[in-house]
C-alpha cells in the first residue's frame, strides 16, 4: 500500500539532495559556458591547428557516453596521476566538459547566424576585429542562442543524476539511500520524480516565455 508518510519522512533528505543537484548544475554550467565560448572561437579561428583541437575535443565528448566520461575522470585519471579525485570534483569536471562541447556548437551557430555585414560595418567604423566581436557580434549572438542554451541547461540538470553512480549525494543518490533504509521504493522514487518534474517544468516555462518575448521583440 502506498504510504504518504514515507514521502513526508524523506522530504528533508531529498530537499538536501535537490539543493546539491542545483549547485552541481549551476557550477557546471558556469564552467561549460566558458569552455563552450572558448571552443567556439577556436573552431571559428583561421588557424587549422586550433580548429583541430576544438574538433577533437567536441568529437571525443559527443562520441562517448557521459557515464563513461564520469567513470574515466573518477577512476581512470587517479590511476594515471596517483591523485584521488573527489566525487564532487569528478562530477563537476565531467558535466562541465560534456555540456561545454554542446554549448560550443550553440555559440558557434549563433555567431555565424549574425549577418557578415555587421562585422564589415563595425570594421568600417574603425573597430578592431576584437572590438567588433565584443560590442557588435556577440551581443546579437547571445540573443540568438538563449533558447537553445536554456534547453541545454535542462539537459545538464537531468544529467546530474548520472553522477550518483560515483557516490555524489545529489537528489537521485539521496533517493537511493532512503530506499536502502526504508524499503519504500515506490514512494521515494515518486517523490524524486516530482522534485525533478517541478524544477524542469519551471525551467521549461521560463524557456518558452523567453522565446515568446524574443519573437515579439523581433516583430
Amino acid at each position: 500500500m502506498f504510504q504518504f508518510q514515507a514521502m513526508i519522512d524523506a522530504f528533508y533528505v531529498l530537499t538536501v539532495g535537490l539543493w546539491m543537484t542545483i549547485q552541481m548544475t549551476v557550477y557546471s554550467l558556469i564552467f561549460a559556458n566558458i569552455i563552450g565560448l572558448i571552443t567556439a572561437f577556436l573552431k571559428l579561428s583561421k588557424f587549422k591547428w586550433l580548429n583541430f583541437l576544438a574538433n577533437t575535443y567536441i568529437n571525443i565528448i559527443r562520441g562517448t557516453p557521459l557515464l563513461v566520461q564520469v567513470f574515466f575522470i573518477y577512476f581512470a585519471i587517479p590511476n594515471i596521476t596517483g591523485t584521488k579525485i573527489e566525487a564532487w570534483a569528478a562530477g563537476l569536471i565531467a558535466l562541465s566538459l560534456n555540456a561545454g562541447a554542446y554549448i560550443s556548437e550553440i555559440f558557434r551557430s549563433g555567431i555565424q547566424a549574425v549577418p557578415k555585414g555587421q562585422m564589415e560595418a563595425a570594421r568600417s567604423l574603425g573597430m578592431t576585429h576584437g572590438q567588433a566581436m565584443r560590442y557588435v557580434i556577440l551581443p546579437q549572438a547571445f540573443k540568438i542562442v538563449i533558447p537553445p542554451l536554456l534547453n541545454q541547461f535542462i539537459i545538464t540538470l537531468k544529467d546530474t543524476s548520472i553522477v550518483s553512480v560515483i557516490g555524489f549525494e545529489e537528489l537521485t543518490r539521496k533517493g537511493q539511500m532512503q530506499i536502502a533504509t526504508t524499503y519504500r521504493a515506490l514512494e521515494i522514487w515518486t517523490e524524486v520524480a516530482i522534485f525533478y518534474f517541478v524544477l524542469i517544468f519551471g525551467l521549461t516555462l521560463l524557456t518558452n516565455w523567453i522565446e515568446k518575448k524574443m519573437n515579439q521583440d523581433l516583430k
